[in-house]
């Protein structure tokens, strides 16, 4: 409208020789001024609904792409999110191997009850607070799923310590030995099942943000 008002007003000015100025007032224009006047008008107008079109679709790219550079963000931040849970995954495995490996190391007498259970009571501690930092770890990535799932084994080992019964008794390690063996191996095969999910997640995630 303003580019019209501006076109009506100032145009027939420019449009045509033929117009004459009069006492104050502009004489009507020839047809043929008419005809630019009108032509002049809707170009403008064309021109105006144009430059507003191209303007609307630069905001409307520059929205999309921001969606999508915090879409890509945020698939990044996934991978990296599994990729440090699965390094936190393959330290409790190493803990909880050792622990096995001098259990067996005790069965078959290469070590004494005290060296088995002094080794054994090094990583225990360990072992709980790199579960819970990694329990924490998924809660704060917004991974409910596996924070979920990381919950039994970090009830059972607050249990185990709130209790003191977290720590092997060197003058019962013998007695029950078949028992902690059990106990780690149920646990090992806990993390393996969640270092499973983690790999599958990473992958997904790698290959998800690799298509888009």
């Amino acid at each position: 409208f303003f580019i019209f008002a501006v076109s009506h007003h100032f145009l027939p000015f420019l449009c045509s020789d033929q117009n004459l100025v009069t006492e104050g007032r502009t004489e009507q224009l020839s047809r043929p001024a008419d005809h630019k006047l009108v032509v002049l008008t809707f170009s403008l107008f064309v021109i105006g609904i144009y430059w507003e079109e191209r303007e609307k679709d630069k905001k409307q790219r520059n929205r999309s792409e921001e969606i999508v550079k915090a879409v890509r963000r945020r698939k990044m931040g996934d991978i990296w999110t599994w990729l440090i849970s699965f390094f936190f995954l393959i330290a409790l495995v190493g803990i909880i191997v050792y622990q096995l490996v001098c259990l067996a190391d005790l069965e078959f007498d290469y070590i004494n009850p005290y060296d088995s259970a002094s080794r054994i009571n090094s990583v225990v501690l360990p072992e709980f607070i790199v579960h819970g930092v990694l329990c924490v770890f998924f809660l704060f990535t917004g991974h409910w799923f596996m924070s979920l799932l990381c919950l039994p084994y970090l009830y059972y080992n607050f249990q185990l310590y709130s209790k003191r019964q977290h720590l092997v008794d060197v003058t019962e390690i013998f007695n029950l030995l078949n028992w902690e063996k059990k106990k780690r191996l149920f646990k090992l095969a806990y993390i393996i099942l969640n270092l499973f999910l983690t790999i599958f997640w990473m992958i997904y995630s790698a290959l998800d943000d690799y298509e888009d």
